[in-house]
């Protein structure tokens, strides 16, 4: 199975070295959330024990626990003899039925306050990668935009809206603005489906992710913050119309 058409520093963000706390948790945290963002492929296999292990900074007996927690998470399965090892096991996403349940976990005041924090995190870094970042870099952001606006179901238009604010925080070339973004969209999870199942809302927010990057290739760091704040924002607000129809 081929890599997602995702590189660079959304990938690096993924692999880097995990925090010395909790560590086991850590790993699947880092690990379970890029799978659920689709960051890494349907069907993918993860580097070798030793490697990841390294790459991610910890033991292999961490690693080996971490996987294990992840294959009872039904996100990581493992393949035995030759050309095994473990590779990555997507999620299906909740029926929408279980989406409103989950939706219903939040007040509408918990909602706002997400969109705020959320609309930070994708401001800041659209604002950082107008001024950091060069055309060639931007190549990951233009695949996503152009998979959402093909994208004929909800679920693969979710993961790619995350995926979006995921590589801007990597376009920023920041880890720590990157891993941010990941974990807020860890925390949205599937969420964004609900609003994304009309066409004509779906069309709308890929005509707005390819003015983002165009403001980031011109530079236009107001504007393409400005952007990236305005599609958070009006998603979020959606999110909380449904919310107050349940």
């Amino acid at each position: 199975m081929s890599r997602p058409e995702t590189d660079g520093g959304a990938r690096r963000a993924v692999f880097s070295p995990v925090d010395t706390r909790a560590r086991v948790d850590a790993v699947v945290r880092r690990i379970g959330d890029a799978i659920e963002l689709g960051l890494l492929a349907d069907g993918e296999q993860l580097p070798g024990e030793s490697e990841l292990a390294g790459q991610l900074g910890v033991s292999t007996v961490t690693l080996r626990e971490a996987l294990m927690a992840l294959r009872q998470r039904g996100l990581v399965t493992t393949r035995r003899g030759r050309g095994g090892g473990s590779f990555v096991a997507l999620p299906d996403v909740p029926a929408d039925d279980r989406l409103k349940d989950r939706l219903r976990d939040w007040s509408t005041e918990e909602l706002r306050d997400l969109g705020d924090h959320w609309a930070a995190l994708s401001g800041a870094a659209a604002r950082l990668a107008a001024e950091r970042t060069g055309p060639a870099d931007l190549e990951p952001l233009r695949r996503t935009a152009r998979e959402l606006a093909r994208a004929a179901d909800a679920a693969a238009r979710g993961r790619l809206y995350g995926r979006f604010h995921v590589e801007l925080a990597a376009a920023a070339q920041s880890a720590r603005l990157t891993r941010e973004q990941v974990a807020l969209q860890s925390e949205v999870g599937a969420l964004p489906c609900l609003v994304l199942a009309e066409d004509a809302y779906r069309e709308e927010v890929a005509d707005r992710h390819r003015r983002v990057v165009a403001a980031v290739q011109d530079g236009a760091d107001e504007t393409a913050g400005a952007l990236a704040e305005r599609c958070v924002r009006e998603s979020v607000a959606r999110l909380v119309a449904v919310r107050l129809t349940l």
